[in-house]
This record gives C-alpha cells, structure tokens and sequence, in this order.
C-alpha cells in the first residue's frame, strides 16, 4: 500500500467515481459539444470556417476525455499525454458506448503509467510505451463490450420512455436531476448512456427543475449573485444546505416529476443534439442549445420539417417557466408549514 501511496494511486471511489467522471464531462463538454455549437452556427451563418473548426474539436473527443480522465487522476505528464491515444482508440471502438468506454479504460490504463512513472532510467520511453500500449490492448479488447453495454442500456431506457412516457419521465427526470445536484456528473451520464430522444427531454427536464428551482426558491436568501450562479452555473452549491436539511430538496423534486411526464407526453420534447447536454439543465444554456441543435439535424436529415412555436414553447416552458411557478409555489408552502426558511438555503458566495 505505501507503494501505492508514493504513486498517487489512492483506489479511492470518490477519485474514480465522481472527479474523473466529472472531469471527463468535461473533456466531452470542451470537444464534441463546443464544436457541436461551432459546427451549428457555421452552417447556419454559412461561415464554413467556422463550421470546419466545430469539426475539428468534435472529432478529437476521445482524447480530450481521457486526458480530463488523467488530469483529474493527477497523472505525471508522461502519462497524461499519452493518454491521449488511448482515449481516441477507446472512443472510436466504443461506438456509440466511447464515453463510456473511454472513461473505464482510461482510467485503467492512467493507474497503470503511474505505477511505472519514473521507476526506470528510460522514464522518457517506458511510461509512454507502457500507458499507449495497455491502453489500447484494453481498448481492442474490451472496448466495443462497454461500448455496447453502454448504448444498449441507453436503448433500453429510450425505449421504455417511448412506451410509458408518464412513468418513465418522471423516474428520468427525479433520477438525472437528483444526479445534476450531487456531486456526480449528471452530463457524464447522459454522454456515456447516450441519452437522447424522448428520455433526453425527461432527463433535461429534471436538471432544469432543479437549477432554475433552486435559483428561484432561494432568490430571497442570495440575490441575484445566486440566481445566477445556480439558474446558469449549477445547483450542486445547495448541497451543504441539503446535507444539513434534506427537507430543502423536497419542491425541486417534485418539481422535476411533475416536468419530466410534461415534457415527453405534452410538448413531446426531444434531446436530438449531444447526449451530454441531455444532463445540462440550464448550465451555461447548454441543454437548450442541444435541443435546438438537434431540431436543426432534424430537419436537415428529413425527420422534421420545421421549427414550431409549441417548440419554442415547450422548449421554454420545461426550461424556465414550470420550474420557476412550481418551486416557487412548493417552496412557499414548505416554508409556510415551518420545514424550512430561507437562512436554510443561503449560500457561501
């Protein structure tokens, strides 16, 4: 164990759960879904330029998520650059699964470089070798497995969204917007499931009730400073007050069930752009932008003929309305009942 220790290789879950998942949201987040946008507006604008550079960094997402993966594992520098070819040849055998497929090989092949980092007078050749080449044995062997694990499950769960739109809405919705509030990333998720569809717009529906609920039912307590920050950053800031009074998670909940069945059986909502922005919510206005994106796909592949104002409508109202009047609404009677004040949800910003 000691051993371990000296190479950084702690077997913690927290580090291989939550920071390299979080961290490799990010890598998807800075690649495939920047260029995805870029992408989007080039062609929309007619700027090939443009166009051409969103193609550009949607088409290196398989090492920007394993070099997220190694970033947040704390990797030596040898390692982490030759992480790089590992996720790529992970993300291209995963199929529709990469995300996934990348996140558990990587994160395998990173522990591996560290244990041999620095332990021989070749460090500069060893490390790389050794990273890249059990890094894509693994890839070759088990990567089109996970890849298809991952894309199956997904399957499923559209598939059952698409048959019990009321249940299965709802149970997305709570589930992937519980996830968007904890310390887990909800958008990882999302990518590695390959959520899209119908129980894309659930599991949209879900984050949203909880950023934009939270940003609301707490406006009194932190101003527009934490409107901001948890509406367009992230209500994962509520989690010391949820720990204190889980109680304050109750309207955000609710919320998310009563939008998600809204979502796939009223306004029929979509996710067809990145699965990552399917566990988005309103950060940075990433899942809204995702929607359009996909209607804009649509569209283009025949699937769609146009942009409709219940589009626009459902779009908005499962975004930003609904969540707002309904937590609103929950969080008044909550506190009107004494489970909570507002000092309960007052941040630390």
């Amino acid at each position: 164990m000691s051993f371990l220790k000296r190479k950084g290789v702690t077997l913690s879950a927290k580090s291989y759960l939550i920071d390299a998942m979080s961290a490799m949201a990010q890598g998807l987040f800075a690649s495939l879904l920047v260029g995805t946008i870029l992408s989007t507006i080039g062609q929309l604008a007619g700027l090939t330029l443009l166009a051409d550079i969103g193609q550009f960094a949607s088409s290196i997402k398989g090492a920007a998520m394993a070099m997220a993966v190694g970033y947040a594992l704390q990797a030596p520098p040898l390692v982490l650059y030759s992480l790089l070819a590992v996720g790529q040849a992970s993300d291209q055998l995963g199929g529709a699964g990469g995300p996934l497929a990348v996140y558990v090989i990587s994160l395998i092949a990173c522990e591996i470089g560290k244990l041999i980092s620095k332990e021989t007078k070749l460090d500069i050749l060893i490390t790389p070798l050794v990273t890249i080449i059990s890094g894509s044995l693994l890839a070759l062997w088990i990567a089109p497995t996970i890849g298809q694990v991952a894309s199956s499950s997904g399957n499923l769960i559209m598939w059952a969204t698409e048959l019990q739109p009321f249940l299965m809405g709802a149970l997305i919705a709570i589930f992937m917007g519980m996830i968007l509030t904890l310390p887990i990333s909800s958008a990882a998720i999302c990518a590695a499931l390959g959520l899209t569809g119908l129980a894309g717009g659930a599991a949209l529906a879900g984050c949203c009730a909880q950023m934009i609920g939270f940003a609301t039912m707490s406006y009194r307590a932190n101003g527009m400073a934490g409107f901001v920050a948890q509406g367009l950053g992230t209500s994962m800031l509520q989690v010391p007050n949820i720990l204190k009074k889980p109680i304050i998670w109750l309207p955000t909940i609710l919320t998310s069930a009563v939008t998600g069945p809204l979502a796939t059986m009223f306004f029929k909502l979509e996710m067809n752009g990145p699965a990552i922005s399917s566990g988005m919510g309103t950060s940075g206005l990433v899942g809204q932008i995702g929607v359009y994106t996909g209607w804009i796909s649509d569209i283009a592949a025949g699937h769609k003929t146009a942009i409709t104002s219940l589009d626009w409508i459902g779009l908005v109202t499962i975004s930003f309305l609904l969540p707002a009047v309904l937590t609103g609404i929950l969080s008044h009677i909550c506190q009107k009942w004494h489970l909570y004040s507002d000092k309960d949800l007052r941040l630390d910003l």
